[in-house]
C-alpha cells in the first residue's frame, strides 16, 4: 500500500491535535503521533494499526523530545510533515500567575517548540525535503486581555520560525505557521489560571474572563475546515508562511496591523532623524 505522507505531530491527545491525526489517518497517510497520557490515542491506533505509532512525551524534556524525533525517523524511514501542536493558554492578567506558571508557559509553547524543530531538521536536511507547520494563533499577531503569557509564546514562536524559514529554505524545507482564531475544541477548558486578584474586576481582564466563563465569548471556528486547510497547505509550493484560518483571525490581526503600520508611519520622521548625518 502507498501512503500519501508521513506525518509526526505533537500534542495528540484532544483538540485540533486529535483531530488532525484522526482525519490523516482516515485519508490513508501515516501518523506518527506524540501524547502526554497513555492510551489517549487508543481507539485510533486499534482502527489504523501500524499506520499509526503512539509515543508519549513532554514537550519541556528536551533529551525526550530528541530521542522520540529520532524513533520517528527510524520507524517510518523519514517524515513528510513536522507539525508542533503541542501547547496550551495561561489564562490570568499579568501580575496574577505565578513564576512556575510563567516558566512552564514558555517551557511548553516556545522551548518545547524549537527543541522539536532543531531535533527534526538533520533528518529533514538528510532526506532532502520536509514541511513545518508551526502551531501558533490569532494571538500570535494581535493581544486579548488575560493572554499576556500565550501571546509573548505566540510572537516568540513566530519570529522564530519566520528566521527559520530563511535559513532552511536552501534545503527544501518549508515552513508554516498556523494561525487559528478561536474554536470550539477542548482549548478553552484546558486553560491554566491563576488566582484572580478583585482589582482586574472592572478592567479589560475582567472583562474577557467574564465573557470566557459566563459562554459569551465568540467561538466560531470549524475544527475540521481548519485541520483539512492545514492538510491541504503542505500541497502548496512555495510553503505559504502563514495560514490565517477563521474570521476572527483574519478581522483581528488586520486590524492590529494596521494599527502597527500607521503608528510607524506616524513616526517616520523620528526614525530618519535617527540616523548619523552626512
Amino acid at each position: 500500500m502507498i501512503f500519501m505522507k508521513t506525518w509526526f505531530i505533537t500534542g495528540t491527545s484532544s483538540g485540533l491535535g486529535r483531530v488532525l491525526t484522526e482525519k490523516l489517518l482516515e485519508q490513508g497517510n501515516r501518523v506518527f503521533a506524540t501524547v502526554r497520557k497513555a492510551d489517549a490515542l487508543k481507539d485510533l491506533k486499534e482502527r489504523f494499526g501500524n499506520n499509526l505509532v503512539v509515543e508519549i512525551l513532554d514537550v519541556t524534556d528536551t533529551e525526550a523530545i530528541r530521542q522520540v524525533v529520532s524513533k520517528a525517523f527510524t520507524e517510518f524511514e523519514r517524515i513528510d510533515v513536522i507539525v508542533n501542536n503541542a501547547g496550551y493558554a495561561l489564562f490570568c492578567a499579568a501580575e496574577e500567575a505565578n513564576d512556575d506558571q510563567i516558566r512552564l508557559q514558555i517551557d511548553t509553547n516556545i522551548v518545547g517548540s524549537i527543541q522539536v524543530i532543531r531535533a527534526a531538521l538533520p533528518f529533514l536536511r538528510a532526506q532532502g525535503y520536509g514541511r513545518i507547520l508551526q502551531l501558533s494563533s490569532a494571538g500570535g499577531q494581535t493581544t486579548y486581555p488575560n493572554f499576556s503569557f500565550y501571546h509573548t509564546t505566540k510572537w516568540a514562536v513566530e519570529g522564530f520560525c519566520e528566521t527559520l524559514a530563511q535559513e532552511i529554505a536552501p534545503f527544501n524545507i518549508g515552513v508554516t505557521i498556523v494561525e487559528p482564531g478561536a474554536h470550539k475544541t477542548s482549548f478553552g477548558t484546558a486553560m491554566a489560571t491563576a488566582p484572580t486578584m478583585h482589582v482586574y474586576d472592572q478592567t479589560p481582564a475582567g472583562d474577557v474572563r467574564r465573557a470566557v466563563y459566563n459562554g459569551t465569548f465568540p467561538i466560531n471556528g470549524d475544527v475540521n475546515k481548519t485541520v483539512q486547510a492545514m492538510i491541504d497547505s503542505v500541497e502548496i509550493e512555495p510553503a505559504p508562511r502563514r495560514l490565517a484560518l477563521g474570521l476572527d483571525a483574519y478581522r483581528d490581526m488586520r486590524a492590529s496591523l494596521i494599527s502597527r503600520l500607521e503608528a510607524l508611519d506616524a513616526q517616520k520622521d523620528l526614525a530618519l532623524a535617527s540616523e548619523i548625518d552626512n
